[in-house]
């Protein structure tokens, strides 16, 4: 949901782009000269799931509510409302603790198309307000600001204006916390500050006090694994962290990040290179009970992919690697002695394969390639009751460095890549069970999309 880059005139000034003319008296070209400036407005929604709920049944308002992908005791709440994030509720408890932790809770099954339409409601919102330069998730996204818009006050109250704005044409449960700074990593990282309802804004004058109150797991991109990684290396606190000089930070990660994020947290303001692309693309699925045999678990696997391949190539890009994941349910340990449980709460084991391939965009490829990661899984025992698959492409490569084959031009090569064109254009536009292999009819109503957490859905 990219919007038009803004363009400048003759003299070098930021005008509006052209898409956004109705709005340009309130987008002013000159700047103040006084006061630190800041150049991203970062808009995060508050329990987003469990407040679009609230926000469609009045009934739920004021109630602890926990959003799920199915009415099971043993998934996990995928979303909490504050109510239940009161009594210690998060994204990842298990419903059976949930009920526990908080008696009064209220589960229900999480609704894809009902979040992706107010997630286009909210985007109308806030480009009422200013545009959305860029999409982050479906419950975030950034704002560039220009002009007039940069000095601090002007910047925060903006921001009022916002929040307020999404309340009002959205509706009241819907709370937004606005992140400002000089760039648009670190305008995430105070919209993390202070939730829910919050607004803060981090200019460069006191980043260094700021970021010295936060935790490694305050940043965005640091997990529990990168933060047990720096703790091995010595890094425990910002403090340590902020010492590095650039060199060091991208020895300390490995990788070009690492210097990025040296130049972010001094508040320099940069987007990534136009080199940068999706890693990996993924998608999983847990099986309810009924659908937990080998063949119906492998008509969903066909799915995942299918939905995978299309991502794709829609990011006009090839896989260089497909990966597999189940995870299988097995019996409680009967002598007591613990037995491996899953993020879902299941007593599992599991599978893991990735086979590397020629450079594809093509299913046929992509799914014999999975099959032979499905025919690699042990046979009997554990692996007759799947409860979990996950699909994933890895080694992505874009168009520009796509390595041709012998194959790319042949007439029957040229012939496939057209009708994968027109099927997923036809998918795109009425839906993804429209045009689909006939070996996953059975999985469609038991893997039915869901919730989008880093990327807004436009498949349907």
């Amino acid at each position: 949901m990219e919007q038009p880059s803004d363009t400048r005139n003759s003299d070098g000034l930021d005008v509006p782009a052209p898409g956004f003319v109705s709005h340009a008296e309130s987008r002013e070209v000159r700047s103040d000269s006084q006061g630190p400036h800041l150049n991203w407005l970062f808009v995060d929604l508050n329990s987003y799931f469990a407040s679009v709920e609230q926000q469609d049944r009045p009934e739920l308002r004021g109630k602890p509510v926990g959003v799920v992908p199915m009415l099971a005791d043993t998934t996990v709440c995928i979303a909490a409302s504050y109510e239940a994030k009161a009594f210690g509720v998060r994204t990842g408890t298990v419903v059976a603790d949930a009920r526990r932790m908080c008696p009064g809770i209220v589960f229900v099954e999480g609704r894809h198309e009902l979040y992706t339409e107010y997630h286009h409601r909210v985007v109308e919102a806030v480009e009422s307000c200013l545009p959305v330069t860029a999409v982050c998730s479906i419950d975030e996204m950034a704002c560039r600001l220009m002009g007039r818009e940069r000095p601090l006050l002007a910047a925060l109250e903006l921001g009022r204006k916002v929040k307020s704005t999404i309340r009002a044409r959205v509706g009241d449960c819907l709370r937004s916390s606005v992140g400002l700074a000089t760039n648009r990593y670190l305008a995430k990282v105070a919209s993390d500050m202070e939730k829910p309802d919050g607004l803060v804004a981090l200019p460069k004058d006191i980043l260094p006090e700021a970021l010295a109150r936060l935790t490694l797991r305050d940043l965005p991109g640091i997990g529990a694994k990168t933060e047990k990684r720096l703790n091995d290396k010595g890094i425990t606190t910002m403090a340590q962290l902020m010492a590095l000089d650039a060199d060091q930070s991208g020895q300390l990660w490995g990788s070009v990040w690492g210097t990025r994020l040296w130049h972010w947290l001094r508040g320099e303001d940069f987007e990534m290179s136009e080199t940068d692309h999706l890693k990996s693309i993924s998608h999983q699925h847990v099986l309810s009970p009924d659908m937990r045999t080998r063949d119906q678990a492998w008509a969903v696997a066909h799915k995942l992919l299918h939905k995978a391949a299309m991502r794709l190539r829609s990011n006009h890009l090839w896989a260089s690697a497909v990966g597999l994941a189940v995870g299988f349910s097995v019996p409680r340990a009967s002598d007591g002695s613990p037995t491996p449980v899953s993020s879902f709460g299941v007593p599992a084991k599991g599978f893991h394969a990735e086979l590397r391939i020629t450079e594809s965009q093509d299913n046929t490829t992509l799914i014999a390639a999975l099959r032979k990661l499905w025919d690699q899984q042990p046979a009997g025992g554990p692996s007759n009751t799947p409860y979990f698959v996950g699909v994933t492409l890895n080694g992505l490569i874009p168009d520009r460095l796509h390595t041709l084959s012998l194959f790319d031009a042949t007439e029957d090569e040229q012939s496939r890549a057209k009708l994968l064109k027109v099927m997923d254009q036809i998918n795109n536009k009425y839906g993804l069970s429209t045009l689909a292999p006939a070996t996953m009819l059975t999985a469609w109503k038991a893997a039915p999309t869901r919730i989008a957490f880093h990327s807004i859905p436009d498949l349907f």
